[in-house]
Order: structure tokens, then sequence, then C-alpha cells
């Protein structure tokens, strides 16, 4: 089977790197060699910038914060995502670039139309990888908050309160609406079960069309 690369998205504390563990496992045990892998992330270098990007402490402004992104990017998509796609390998990936174009983009005035530019950068840093299928585990920031909680406040943006979160969970679902056929809307609201049926039916139809 050829290499598939899957993105899961979602507003904070909607439960996507819990969700993508579960995900790997049952896929693994269905037989799939399985890559995990995270945004900013995945090198030495990316997860370097990904320190500094959270970091709350430290003030950004957009168009820097932007570019260090992109920067962690295209190190992650050239050294870890593009290999093992092309080695066959099922790619699972908490966050990608409809992370950039909500947080750096919706949440900041812009609209979809209005987001030329900054697809127009994700693609020279992305060169072109566009994920298979992209999950956006969605439910209302007021549910959501309420697990975020319960783990601990730790970067800039879940630092930014509720409204902040209403605008993240609008600016994805808005990205859905744009792109039905990649971003497929997956209630979060549900106990952890729950979920991973609904994660792993998306999955396991997206891979019958991929074998067929």
């Amino acid at each position: 089977m050829k290499g598939v690369f899957i993105s899961f998205e979602g507003p904070d504390g909607s439960g996507k790197t819990t969700q993508l563990k579960k995900a790997a496992a049952a896929l693994r045990e269905q037989g799939y060699d399985v890559l995990e892998s995270r945004e900013p992330g995945g090198t030495v270098l990316a997860e370097k910038v990904r320190s500094i990007v959270l970091d709350p402490d430290l003030p950004i402004n957009n168009i820097t914060e932007v570019l260090l992104y992109l920067a962690a990017r295209s190190e992650h998509v050239e050294k870890v995502l593009v290999p093992a796609v092309k080695a066959g390998k099922i790619v699972l990936c908490d966050r990608f670039s409809d992370s950039t174009l909500v947080y750096q983009g919706l949440t900041r005035g812009l609209k979809i139309e209005e987001l030329t530019k900054l697809r127009q950068l994700n693609e020279f840093a992305s060169n072109g990888l566009v994920p298979d299928m992209t999950l956006l585990l969605d439910g209302a920031p007021e549910v959501l908050l309420g697990r975020r909680d319960a783990r601990g406040v730790s970067d800039r943006y879940e630092n930014k309160g509720l409204d902040f979160q209403h605008a993240i969970r609008n600016g994805f679902v808005a990205l859905a609406q744009a792109e039905p056929e990649r971003i497929k809307i997956v209630n979060a609201e549900g106990d952890e079960a729950e979920v991973q049926a609904l994660v792993m039916q998306e999955i396991n139809s997206l891979l019958k069309k991929v074998k067929a």
C-alpha cells in the first residue's frame, strides 16, 4: 500500500494527541506501519523552534511567528514526513498547515479568501505536501476547556481565554466547510472511546479508498 498522511487538528483541549495515539495503536494492531509526529516538532531543530513559539513569556510578533512555524515545517516535511510516506507508512501528525491558517491567519482577523499569501508561504515550506485527510476534532470550547484545565495551562495560546478558543473553533470549521472532501469533522465532546470510534471510522474509510 502507498503511504498515507493524516493530520489531526482542533482547538486546545479537543483530545488530538490522545486520539492520535489511540489511532496509531489501533492501526498497528491491524498490521500497519505507523509513524506518529507533531508540529511544531518532529526533528531536533523543529523541537527547538517549538520551545520558542509556545513560550508564554517570549513576545513574538505575528510575522516572526509564522516564519518560525514554517521553518520548523520545512525541516519536518523534508526529514520526517515525506520519507515516511514514500516508505509506505501511515503518518499521523498532531497539527499541520491548517493550524497555521487558523492561528496565524483567521484568528488574526483574516477571512478565508484573504489567506492567499499565507497559503503560498505554507506551500513553499511544505514543498506542496497536503494531508490525504485531516481529522478536525470539534467541540464547544466551554466543554473542551474543562479538559484543558484538568491537565494545566502550558503555552501562549492556552493562556488567551475563551473568546480566543471560540475564534479558533470558528476558524477550523470555516476551513472544513471550504474543503469538506479533505477535512472531516469529528465530534470531540464524547468520551474517549466514542471519539475513537468516530476517528477510526474515518481512517478506515480512507484506507479502503487507498487500497481500492
